[in-house]
């Protein structure tokens, strides 16, 4: 089964356990998701299944867009509401304009650290797994972008913390979690992120994903396949092109390709027939055109 399947991640559930489930369902092993949700994280995550596991590299610079709530009054290990206080509770003192300020000013690029428990890579290891055993990864900041940073309404809670929903869209490799953490470190009394749910990633959304129980039950029925986005549909930036018999058989053994009609374009996509994704292919001079990806 090749294309791509949007999921509706639920709670307590890592990004694997989910490809995991797809892949027994689907009876598919070549599964790979675009984007890590941590495990107390719900909503979008995308699958490409079978050989368009191949065409994870278009996807890998996608902007996240999620809402969420961040939780004031004290900070945690993990920056999230599964980790451990890391200090005593500090009752915060603000209001909707006072975090729309703060909010606004994120704005742009940056500099964001890593969260200590995240899957950065330090040493060929995950820096949660140097975290776990009490060591500090030797982490290192990362250039990100925030495009959109809203901020809902403010609700104080019992306990003496509040609460303070908001819609955020950030760049690929950016963290919510350090995001809130940060708020937290500004205003002086400490933050987590007590919830997050991804709504979309670049031109995918979370209003066209299935739960996993709506994939299983497809996938038992032998439908799945007719519910995945039509392959005309995805990698929406790039044109199309259908292929006759001659330069598919190009295609298939890796050679130069001409496209007339597609002089301009840089990277177009190649079919045989309407929804048969062969290839995607960059424009080397005029009108020739090189094979990166071959799915044929």
């Amino acid at each position: 089964m090749n294309g791509l399947l949007l999921v509706d991640k639920p709670g307590g559930m890592t990004s694997h356990d989910v490809v995991a489930r797809v892949r027994r369902a689907s009876g598919e092993s070549s599964v790979g998701h675009l984007g890590t949700l941590d495990p107390m994280a719900t909503g979008l995550l995308p699958l490409l299944l079978g050989k368009w596991t191949r065409l994870a590299k278009f996807y890998g610079s996608l902007a996240k867009t999620y809402t969420g709530v961040i939780r004031f009054g004290f900070a945690t290990d993990t920056f999230d509401a599964e980790g451990e206080p890391t200090g005593p509770k500090v009752a915060p003192r603000l209001t909707p304009e006072t975090l729309r300020a703060l909010a606004a000013a994120l704005l742009g690029e940056s500099e964001q650290m890593p969260p200590a428990f995240s899957a950065k890579k330090i040493g060929g290891k995950p820096a949660y797994a140097l975290a776990r055993a009490g060591q500090a990864p030797a982490l290192r900041p990362v250039r990100i972008t925030i495009d959109s940073f809203g901020i809902e309404a403010v609700t104080a809670n019992p306990d003496g913390t509040a609460d303070a929903g908001f819609v955020l869209c950030i760049s690929s490799g950016g963290y919510v979690r350090s995001v809130a953490h940060a708020l937290g470190q500004q205003l002086g009394c400490g933050a987590h992120l007590a919830g997050l749910r991804r709504i979309g990633a670049g031109p995918l959304r979370l209003a066209e994903a299935m739960t996993l129980a709506e994939v299983e039950d497809r996938a038992r029925v032998g439908t799945l396949g007719l519910a995945l986005p039509h392959p005309r549909t995805v990698l929406p930036g790039l044109p199309s092109v259908t292929a006759d018999a001659a330069t598919l058989g190009r295609i298939r053994h890796g050679m130069q390709v001409t496209l007339p009609e597609f002089s301009g374009a840089p990277v177009v996509k190649v079919f045989a027939g309407q929804a048969d994704l062969a290839a995607v292919a960059d424009r080397v001079a005029g009108v020739l055109f090189q094979p990166s990806v071959v799915l044929l």
